[in-house]
């Protein structure tokens, strides 16, 4: 506790909390971290570095879809946030409300953001783009106040027009809004207005407010208890679970992840290669770098393809990136494309010291591919995080007071200060033998980022994340420990395969298949077996030309390397991979097609046709059933 005694000095409260950790009345976690502190986020990460280093750049904005670039130091950034204040405060938004913003990746969605927590109000950030109606089930779920909307959403092969699927949106919903502001994106059609329906402009919006003086000056006092954001992830019941995160233990553990965990300083730069409707954009491109006082790329572009393959390097040289984040599945693109990495190498990389990855497993062979490319001078780090916990749970660090420990490829390192991650069996006996496969738990109390509750369902708060293990956090991942401490995530728990009564893991084979050169990108899932229940089947993606017998090679190299009980029944090339546009595999549609069941596809896909794809070349080869329930 000495550790969060200390960083409670990190932040600026308007009353100090008076002890680290507390209790509340909420049976499932009934720990409160930093109770009755008082605090407003965004004085934390706007005004105290406006007042104290105003021309530092909080946030360069870089786009490659509209080749379009702009830096904000902190005093520009505290005007732009204030402004935006005034104006949902001018609507009638007060502490306590909640804000809907449905934006790409421009400057104005931090702006809203940030002028929600200076209100004391809840924003919900829906990563532009999504369907209408997932858009409606979060609408009505949170029933905001205010939406904020840009006319559009720029990919690299066309734009996509958000006011209609808003309007859409909301033609199905029950909660009635009475505001849109709308952000007319420069050099793009622009969006319908219809000022008598609740429509307003976003640009005649501020003007508005700065001739009439009305910009929000003071930032509200909050409770530390009191919600920061409700950002909404995937329920299995098919309405989504809004994942409440509080502002003093966000506040206090982010400002503390800067330092310790990725060893960064105040006028640094980090480049977290995410989106804002994600935790992790959230998370390493708003709050935690601002917090810090840092500058922080805003990137609006792809890891391939803006144009080409450098992308993400030639933004680490432009802007002398200190820290990278990214996703493994971005960087399995990347080699795809230039293999060799010989894009990497024609930037300036001095600058960069760290890549940090999480989002799905890195494998070795991917860890390894990263080091050799950025050399041993820079360090390749895996993390592992859920929105859930809102920071990582385990890192190799690279701060000046952290412990660190060599990194092992294929762990995601050792847990954190604050989590007490541990293996459980089925029965919740907790397991002690290292290397021991099970489920990964994390005992309470939870790191201080993590989600207080889901929004307006404590009950489901309780029974999908508390009611399996008393005392524990379920993850929802299988792994190991090593006996060196390192955690191993193999897989989510709903992933792994039974054959003849044994528990495999798709990470452990994933990462077989992906140690051979000419397998880029790879996902294993179970289909049926008359004989023994299920056995693997395992789809890749390979780079160039590939041998022959590599199919044959694959499946030699999974039963030597785990035993003659990992027989994988087949090994299907494809294209590509099915992904959520944060970049994780869908496998559990593919499973879902394999075994001829309804495929429930997600409102995050990112494209819906790689699935039609998967599913005529599973068919082709008789892993459907002849009359498949599957429907896309």
């Amino acid at each position: 506790m000495d550790r969060w005694n200390k960083a409670i000095d990190d932040i600026c409260w308007q009353q100090r909390p008076s002890a680290v950790l507390g209790e509340r009345d909420m049976k499932a976690n009934p720990y409160l971290w930093f109770p009755d502190g008082k605090l407003n986020t965004c004085y934390n990460a706007v005004d105290r570095h406006a007042l104290t280093s105003p021309n530092i750049i909080a946030l360069y904005w870089h786009s490659a879809v509209t080749k379009t670039k702009k830096a904000v130091t902190y005093q520009q950034l505290l005007t732009e946030v204030k402004d935006v204040a005034g104006v949902l405060a001018d609507h009638g938004v007060r502490k306590g409300d909640t804000v809907v913003i449905y934006m790409p990746m421009i400057l104005e969605a931090v702006y809203t953001m940030l002028a929600c927590a200076r209100i004391g109000a809840v924003h919900s950030v829906v990563f532009g783009g999504f369907a209408p109606k997932e858009l409606a089930k979060r609408i009505d779920d949170c029933k905001p106040k205010v939406v904020v909307i840009a006319s559009c959403g720029v990919e690299p092969k066309r734009v996509i027009p958000y006011k209609p699927l808003m309007d859409e949106a909301l033609s199905l919903c029950q909660h009635k809004v009475p505001i849109r502001i709308v952000f007319q994106r420069p050099g793009f059609p622009l969006a319908q207005l219809h000022e008598q329906s609740g429509d307003r402009n976003f640009e005649t919006e501020i003007e508005r407010i700065q001739n009439a003086g009305k910009a929000l000056q003071q930032c509200a006092t909050v409770d530390s208890a009191d919600t920061l954001y409700l950002l909404y992830t995937s329920g299995t019941t098919g309405m989504p679970k809004g994942v409440v995160r509080s502002n003093g233990g966000h506040a206090v553990a982010l400002r503390w992840s800067m330092d310790y965990i990725f060893g960064l300083k105040k006028g640094d730069t980090i480049f977290t290669a995410s989106d804002i409707g994600w935790v992790v954009g959230h998370t390493y491109i708003v709050y935690g770098p601002l917090l810090a006082g840092l500058s922080s790329v805003l990137y609006e572009g792809k890891p391939i393809g803006t144009p080409d393959a450098s992308a993400f390097w030639r933004v680490c040289a432009d802007y002398n990136v200190k820290a990278i984040f990214t996703a493994p599945t971005a960087i399995r693109a990347i080699r795809r494309e230039d293999p060799e990495g010989k894009m990497a190498q024609k930037q300036d990389l001095n600058k960069l010291r760290a890549l940090f990855l999480a989002g799905e497993r890195s494998d070795p062979a991917t860890i390894n591919w990263c080091q050799k490319l950025l050399g041993k001078n820079k360090q390749v780090i895996d993390c592992w995080w859920l929105t859930e916990t809102g920071q990582p749970v385990t890192s190799t660090c690279l701060g000046d007071n952290a412990e660190l420990y060599p990194i092992k490829p294929g762990s995601a390192g050792h847990p954190v200060p604050g989590a007490n991650v541990c293996v459980l069996k089925d029965d919740g006996t907790l397991v002690t033998t290292p290397n021991t496969f099970g489920n990964l738990a994390i005992k309470l109390p939870l790191v201080p980022a993590a989600f207080t509750t889901l929004w307006n369902n404590d009950k489901g708060y309780q029974d999908s994340y508390f009611k399996r293990f008393p005392g524990y956090f379920d993850t929802g991942d299988a792994g190991t420990i090593d006996e060196e401490g390192y955690v191993h995530v193999m897989s989510r728990t709903d992933d792994l395969i039974n054959v003849a009564g044994h528990r495999l893991s798709t990470g452990s084979i994933e990462e077989i298949l992906l140690s051979n050169q000419s397998v880029v990108e790879t996902c294993c899932v179970p289909i049926p077996d008359n004989l023994k229940g299920h056995v693997p089947l395992a789809l890749v993606v390979t780079s160039g030309n590939v041998p022959a017998t590599l199919t044959k090679d694959l499946v030699a190299a999974v039963r030597k390397d785990l035993g003659a009980i990992a027989c994988l029944e087949k090994v299907l090339v494809v294209a590509r991979l099915p992904k959520t546009r944060s970049g994780k595999v869908l496998r559990r549609c593919i499973r879902d097609m394999c075994a001829g069941n309804p495929v429930n596809v997600p409102a995050t896909v990112e494209d819906a046709s790689v699935l039609t794809e998967i599913e005529t070349a599973l068919r082709k080869e008789g892993l459907i059933p002849e009359q498949p329930k599957a429907k896309l």
